[in-house]
């Protein structure tokens, strides 16, 4: 599956959420070329004209991950990690999110990871995602130091 987004895009998250928090802390450390704008839209008082323009609320919002990219196109759901791997250059995690046999699971998966989340954070799974997503961003820093012009140094 193939998704292209105009940068940059600007995604709608909840930070009262530990383990949503903890991602996009991370995929913000990744994002050097600046392609992704976080708003938080956990605040009772959360009020953003491009939302309401569309027909969407923060209940909606608060409900599952949104994006939306600077040409106005919204995405939903793991679409919308697909694209923020990408843009915060940790392509192998985006790469796995997208990927054809993987993506049925991630999409039946995720809304009840999102339904759930408050606990899963209190249960661990902010530290396992957090290593996780550590250890990708990692693995994507050691590969850009070490390819340069085209070439690798290693494999």
């Amino acid at each position: 599956m193939n998704l292209y987004a105009a940068w940059p895009l600007t995604i709608y998250y909840d930070a009262s959420c530990p383990l949503c928090a903890r991602e996009i802390g991370t995929l913000a450390a990744c994002d050097r070329a600046s392609r992704l704008n976080l708003i938080d839209c956990s605040p009772l008082e959360f009020n953003d004209t491009q939302v309401t323009e569309v027909g969407l609320n923060r209940q909606e919002l608060m409900l599952a991950i949104h994006a939306r990219d600077s040409a106005g196109k919204w995405y939903r759901g793991i679409d919308v990690f697909v694209l923020a791997y990408h843009a915060a250059g940790l392509h192998g995690a985006a790469r796995a999110f997208g990927h054809r046999r993987w993506r049925p699971v991630f999409d039946w998966l995720y809304p009840r990871v999102a339904r759930h989340r408050m606990l899963l954070s209190r249960l661990g799974l902010t530290n396992l995602y957090g290593w996780l997503i550590t250890f990708a961003a990692k693995r994507a820093a050691h590969r850009a130091q070490t390819c340069r012009d085209g070439a690798c140094t290693t494999r």
